[in-house]
């Protein structure tokens, strides 16, 4: 539903100061305690505001996932401006990633997952190229009135996103980096695979 989906032409404030302020992404991605060993996807990297910083905590590629090839051009600009080497550009939906399975050890999902059109589907991607034991680090807008972000009729409160986390295969974590979102920490069970067909 591309009505849904942010338009890239306006990708230059999701990398401003002010943004940069209020979501301090280094802090954030804490959260997902992400090693020099690690290998990470961020789904829906648009210019690369979280990636950029995940790119310096690990050897490994980072895979930028996104389905606008605008925003994934304005990401390769802003790694070369920072001589960042270790990212992999990969468009792509988020309901049909194309790593394979258990290839991630790390996924960040940063204000994308109420625009996709599955999110069940997104959550099954995310859970089948996680390793067991992986960590997910999914933010977004909680379902509250606020001067910016989405319509409030599609964004998805909090409560409901953990749960459809837990019911996934996830033991999740919760914390609000501030008043208009949410961030779930999320751990993959060790005992959870891929269904066999």
């Amino acid at each position: 539903m591309t009505d849904k989906r942010f338009d890239p032409k306006n990708a230059d404030i999701l990398m401003d100061q002010e943004r940069r302020k209020t979501l301090q992404p280094e802090k954030i991605i804490d959260y997902l305690h992400v090693t020099k060993d690690d290998t990470v996807a961020d789904l829906g990297a648009g210019p690369g505001l979280f990636t950029i910083p995940l790119a310096k905590r690990t050897e490994h590629d980072v895979y930028a996932v996104d389905i606008e090839p605008d925003m994934l051009e304005r990401l390769k600009k802003n790694a070369e401006e920072e001589d960042i080497k270790n990212i992999s550009l990969m468009k792509n939906d988020l309901e049909n990633i194309q790593l394979a399975d258990h290839s991630v050890s790390r996924v960040l999902n940063a204000f994308v997952i109420h625009e996709v059109e599955s999110i069940d589907q997104a959550i099954d991607e995310m859970k089948r190229i996680l390793t067991p034991g992986g960590y997910l680090l999914l933010m977004d807008w909680e379902a509250v009135a606020s001067e910016s972000g989405p319509p409030l009729e599609i964004r998805i409160p909090s409560e409901k996103m953990a749960n459809m986390l837990q019911d996934h295969g996830f033991d999740t974590d919760m914390f609000r980096p501030g008043p208009e979102h949410y961030a779930i920490q999320a751990k993959k069970r060790e005992n959870e695979s891929i269904p066999l067909e």
